[in-house]
């Protein structure tokens, strides 16, 4: 199947995170899913801790969500009018995200991030903007800047970090408004904000950095940043297209209590359907309106009925009493058990993050704290070898080290026990 995909797919595949660059051998071709488990081309059964990269907060084929999107079907999936099922979405999300008076809805997290990057620029009427080294914020042309890792020698200094396109095709100039800075570094934010502050539009960054597995911002970190950027007249973007209705119901703004300007969401909002979005206050987000200087956000899919109706039920799912509380419960346990194991065959890992997401890192640190600790430090090669073996056990999930584990409300305690019997097989074998 995979050598007749590489006939008309590049690769064989849409995206190369799911390819051989990868998948050692060539990919594992997924046919079913049901609740946290799924079912590969060959038959073969595993735990799936994966989850679409975050998608599928409600698991594979949630039943409200499958009868959702039949009803949804039967009576026209989409019409590119205004329905009733946009504003009965943007009602469920407005009421949850704390800093959200109001939503555009968009088709992707990578196309969130672009509009508000534009909606900052317009409001300050400045052009520049601060983004952190190995920050992911989508495939737009200016934000592909030191987002992927590279040998520590190409890295320059943190006080002056080489610029490193992270595709062909992008012009320099792309890159001339962008200031980049480490990030989890308060000494080295007061430092570039005191430099560049008065130039910047806006700061854009995940709350938790996301695309280097998983790493947690330090105490009081984020709330600098919150207060820097208020000093100097700059609005702070979180994109929380990981992180959104992940940790809280109003994602990690609600979670840390930090109120940023605009914030970005996609993933488990559309609990595996196409979605983006991007919320903030009415003074930023009535930009959009049509009118003589406006910004323009155009999109023939923007708010698709099915996916508004797909939106509006995950949300009424997330918001029942006790969901967040079971999925910490839930990946603590897993982390809890995989240090443990860890420990006791004395293999020089790491498990970081807590609750719904977490990362492993084969590393002698006790820590890895930022993009240039991962670059240096992870030992990306042992643990895809140790994925690998997982698969082989049952459990799913991609042999990447930036991106991380995902738990949604369809883990049960039976996954996560299979989940470390697996991982305690493949920790003897690695012993």
């Amino acid at each position: 199947m995979f050598e007749r995909a590489q006939k008309n797919l590049v690769e064989g595949v849409n995206s190369p995170s799911r390819g051989a660059t990868v998948y050692t051998g060539g990919p594992i071709l997924l046919e079913r899913g049901l609740g946290s488990q799924v079912w590969d081309a060959d038959g073969n059964q595993y735990v799936d801790f994966m989850m679409s990269f975050g998608a599928l907060i409600q698991g594979h084929a949630h039943p409200r969500l499958v009868s959702v999107v039949s009803q949804a079907m039967a009576e026209g999936s989409h019409f590119a009018a205004a329905t009733s099922a946009e504003f009965e979405a943007a009602e469920r999300f407005c009421r949850l995200v704390p800093s959200a008076q109001a939503v555009r809805f968009t088709n992707t997290g990578s196309e969130a991030t672009m509009l508000a990057l534009r909606l900052a620029r317009a409001h300050s009427k400045r052009t520049r903007f601060l983004k952190f080294e190995g920050h992911y914020h989508g495939w737009y042309d200016p934000f592909l800047l030191n987002a992927h890792s590279h040998p520590p020698d190409q890295l320059g200094s943190p006080d002056n970090p080489a610029r490193i396109p992270d595709s062909e095709g992008i012009p320099p100039a792309t890159f001339d408004d962008v200031v980049l800075a480490p990030w989890n570094d308060v000494s080295a934010l007061e430092r570039v904000m005191q430099q560049h502050g008065r130039q910047l539009a806006a700061v854009i960054t995940e709350p938790i950095m996301a695309n280097m597995g998983c790493i947690p911002p330090r105490e009081g970190y984020l709330q600098r940043l919150r207060e820097l950027t208020r000093e100097y007249g700059v609005l702070l973007i979180f994109d929380e297209v990981v992180t959104g209705f992940r940790y809280a119901a109003g994602g990690c703004q609600e979670y840390f209590g930090i109120e940023p300007d605009l914030s970005t969401f996609g993933k488990a909002l559309g609990a595996g359907f196409p979605i983006g979005a991007v919320a903030g206050p009415r003074s930023i987000l009535d930009r959009l309106r049509w009118q003589e200087s406006m910004v323009l956000h155009y999109g023939t899919f923007n708010g698709h009925r099915l996916t508004m109706k797909v939106v509006a039920a995950n949300l009424d799912l997330l918001s029942a009493p006790g969901i967040y509380s079971r999925l910490h419960a839930a990946g603590d346990a897993a982390i809890a058990g995989l240090r443990d194991l860890f420990s006791r065959h004395r293999i020089h890992a790491i498990v970081q993050g807590f609750g719904p997401m977490f990362q492993i890192y084969f590393t002698d640190c006790d820590a890895i704290r930022d993009y240039r600790d991962y670059c240096r430090y992870a030992d990306v090669t042992r643990y895809s070898r140790f994925i690998q073996r997982l698969l082989e056990l049952g459990v799913y999930m991609t042999p990447s080290n930036g991106l991380h584990w995902i738990i949604s409300t369809a883990h049960t305690e039976q996954d996560i026990s299979a989940l470390l019997d697996a991982a305690g097989q493949a920790c003897r074998e690695l012993a």
